[in-house]
């Protein structure tokens, strides 16, 4: 208890002790605030790989869908519903 009191009665231990009040949880760097940020840089970097991959995959199925014709005329009527001009298109929408 005499060392906590001769150190708060110290110029240099107040100011140590103001530094470090600041540090810890007025600064907009505070350990706090860093904590967040580290997690936060984690989620990003997961995010990042999973979009990477992603892109990857994407590439993949773009090549191999630009280079079948028959893959490539499947995909436009699945998916933007393009017909040919003397056919008849119905969709069917499952409720």
């Amino acid at each position: 208890m005499k060392k906590l009191f001769k150190l708060t009665t110290n110029f240099y231990g107040i100011a140590t002790l103001a530094f470090l009040f600041w540090m810890i949880f007025i600064d907009s760097n505070n350990i706090v605030n860093q904590f967040k940020l580290s997690q936060k840089l984690g989620q990003l970097e997961d995010q990042k790989e999973y979009y990477q991959e992603r892109k990857l995959k994407i590439q993949a199925e773009r090549e191999e869908l630009m280079s079948n014709p028959e893959l490539l005329e499947k995909f436009a009527r699945e998916k933007y519903f393009m017909k040919k001009k003397t056919e008849d298109l119905y969709v069917i929408v499952k409720e």
